[in-house]
């Protein structure tokens, strides 16, 4: 090891532990699990159990719990996706990995196995089916960043799927099983196929350099964008079947929101060639679904109100 080599490395174990904490945030990306989180609460409250009163719903133990399971093995799967792919994210995303390593491998790995231990104790509070539900759920997060990612199809449903997976969780405990709630699901596994293949396009130069054999890599950039296309206008199937149900209430104008979307993002796809671009429709991306979830509460406004005002003293 030369000097520089020592010196950065001296660096960053004197780092003050608030750059350590934030080095640890990016890795886990806590944004993303802060969002998952508000979904799943949200969900609860508006979707799975819109009958019941509010504080029962809130101060539902096992719900907190499987929240709580949820954030743990999300947050341990992406040090494990992050120890999988930090050869190309130096290349796709070099600031970003140049925080990440503030936080030593080892000390990631710690938090990788303790993070796991309690997602699965978590989910074991509540019963042995929701500790065999996370159980099979930490294996697939491992199994896709280990191996199925580097293929095309698998790796693209693949990760839609398993971004989806923890509201199953919440779906299978409340035994909520109506049209409405998969209607939602397939717009949104819908949108996250279109915001990977965007994600494809985005690291295209790293994937390629790694050997993933993504759908981009393997089929180029024009059937890519033409897949993106596709997705897109199959997304109008579900948004149409969700709208048919009145008890969805004022979240009819965030679909019409997300109708508009996708017809941007459909359109400026065709015309993105750099990475800044592609950048610009994944966030674009982030937005609808982080403004979808705040839009849960739109959701038969009335009876929401009414479920408050009746707890009030």
């Amino acid at each position: 090891m030369d000097l520089l080599e020592k010196a950065v490395v001296n660096s960053k174990r004197k780092a003050p532990f608030i750059v350590k904490f934030l080095s640890l945030f990016s890795v886990v990306r806590g944004y993303n699990i802060f969002v998952i989180i508000l979904a799943q609460v949200l969900s609860a409250i508006f979707v799975f159990a819109p009958q019941k009163p509010l504080s029962t719903v809130l101060k539902d133990h096992n719900l907190w719990l499987l929240v709580l399971a949820t954030a743990c093995v999300i947050a341990a799967g992406y040090i494990i996706n992050h120890f999988y792919d930090e050869g190309k994210d130096n290349i796709n995303r070099p600031i970003k990995t140049r925080i990440d390593t503030f936080i030593s491998k080892a000390t990631k790995l710690k938090a990788y196995f303790l993070l796991n231990f309690l997602g699965l104790a978590f989910g074991l509070f509540v019963s042995w089916r929701a500790g065999l539900f996370f159980s099979v759920y930490i294996f697939l997060i491992w199994f896709y960043s280990h191996k199925l990612k580097r293929y095309p199809l698998i790796g693209l449903f693949g990760a839609a799927s398993l971004t989806i997976l923890p509201f199953f969780a919440i779906f299978a405990y409340y035994k909520n099983f109506s049209d409405v709630i998969i209607g939602h699901a397939t717009f949104l596994f819908f949108i996250l196929l279109i915001r990977e293949l965007i994600k494809e396009l985005e690291n295209l130069k790293g994937d390629m350099l790694f050997n993933y054999e993504t759908i981009v890599v393997k089929y180029g950039e024009h059937f890519s964008r033409l897949l993106i296309t596709f997705i897109s206008v199959l997304t109008l199937l579900p948004i149409y079947y969700i709208l048919q149900f009145p008890e969805i209430g004022e979240m009819k104008y965030y679909f019409v929101f997300a109708v508009f979307i996708l017809v941007v993002v459909s359109v400026l796809i065709w015309f993105s060639k750099t990475k800044r671009h592609y950048l610009f429709l994944h966030n674009l991306l982030k937005i609808l679904i982080v403004t979808g979830v705040l839009s849960l509460m739109l959701i038969d406004t009335g009876v929401i109100i009414g479920r408050i005002l009746a707890h009030l003293p």
